[in-house]
């Protein structure tokens, strides 16, 4: 059928199955057949692709509590997702990819329980201020993959416990607490599950994207196991942490910079970059500019003012905020 949009609902809370169901659907999705993909975690933190799990995430404490670590396919920053968080993934060729909507999609099946919601920023979801939804973004073979979180009853304890959100971020968004900028929709309606929600978001995709909405049984796990165990391995949970000289801390307007530097005859011999902005190809055009360049921080801030000036299309760094900080390895 055509001009649908197919929805699934995933039975599982295994988060390397959803991603990797999530990768094959986007894949596999169609002109004028866009997906709405639905699913929900067990205890588990989600980190963006260009991120360092160390400095993230309290592994130890993780690893004590049973909570899973997972590396999503797109930028952004760590979340936590419990039983309480509604995840979903809007997926569609690249036609048919429209992020207003997409957002439009959560609001309107927000006010299926008289919430008013506004999107916030570039990629979050809020009420009266408060964010209950987070969303990021990639592509596969040009097909595009919009995914998000939606706080229904989450434990907002643990998310701060196992989160560890760098103070200049918190300090760049004048935020206190990494627990003060959420809500959870079930304390505004006694309505809202995390199934009634995703109700609510198919009975609206008639209304938000103008053709009706399928329900379609899960792809065979085995099309897309082999990616799930890959997605498990801590190659590519834990990624690079190579030995470095030095390292830079950098605000931006896309997000953090986080350059691990190795500094070899006055020279940037190799850098890893780890980032939680939205961007996934932000490291490599930083790397590709430092790489081999003089250790010059003037030099280099220089270089890397350009390439975000040049991105986000303004300044890179505020006169209020140092534009960076240097630290060595202890």
């Amino acid at each position: 059928m055509t001009n649908c949009f197919s929805v699934y609902r995933s039975p599982y809370r295994d988060p390397y199955l959803h991603l990797a169901a999530e990768e094959y659907l986007t894949k596999a999705v169609k002109k004028s057949e866009p997906i709405l993909f639905l699913w929900q975690n067990r205890e588990t933190v989600v980190i963006g692709k260009n991120q360092c799990s160390a400095s993230e995430c309290a592994l130890s404490l993780m690893k004590r509590d049973g909570v899973l670590l997972s590396r999503r396919l797109s930028g952004g920053g760590a979340v936590f997702h419990d039983e309480g968080n509604l995840c979903f993934s809007l997926i569609a060729h690249p036609d048919d990819h429209d992020v207003k909507k997409n957002l439009s999609l959560l609001s309107a099946a927000c006010r299926e329980f008289g919430i008013t919601a506004l999107q916030s920023g570039r990629n979050d979801v809020c009420i009266d201020g408060r964010k209950f939804s987070g969303n990021a973004f990639y592509s596969v073979s040009r097909n595009q993959c919009h995914h998000g979180t939606v706080l229904i009853s989450a434990d907002l304890t643990r998310l701060s416990r196992y989160l560890t959100v760098s103070r200049k971020k918190l300090e760049a968004k004048g935020i206190k607490s990494v627990t003060s900028r959420v809500v959870n929709l079930a304390s505004l309606s006694e309505e809202i599950t995390p199934h009634s929600f995703g109700d609510a978001m198919i009975r609206c995709i008639p209304e938000v994207f103008g053709m009706p909405a399928l329900l379609c049984p899960m792809p065979d796990v085995d099309l897309y196991r082999e990616r799930a165990e890959a997605l498990a391995t801590d190659e590519w949970l834990l990624g690079e942490n190579p030995e470095f000289t030095t390292a830079i801390d950098l605000q931006t307007p896309e997000g953090i910079l986080d350059l691990r530097v190795k500094v070899k005859s006055g020279r940037i011999a190799d850098l890893v970059v780890y980032t939680d902005a939205l961007s996934v190809s932000l490291p490599s055009d930083v790397c590709a500019a430092l790489r081999g360049m003089p250790y010059d921080e003037e030099e280099i801030l220089h270089t890397l003012e350009h390439i975000i000036t040049r991105r986000a299309g303004v300044p890179c760094f505020s006169a209020q905020t140092p534009a960076a900080t240097e630290r060595r390895p202890s």
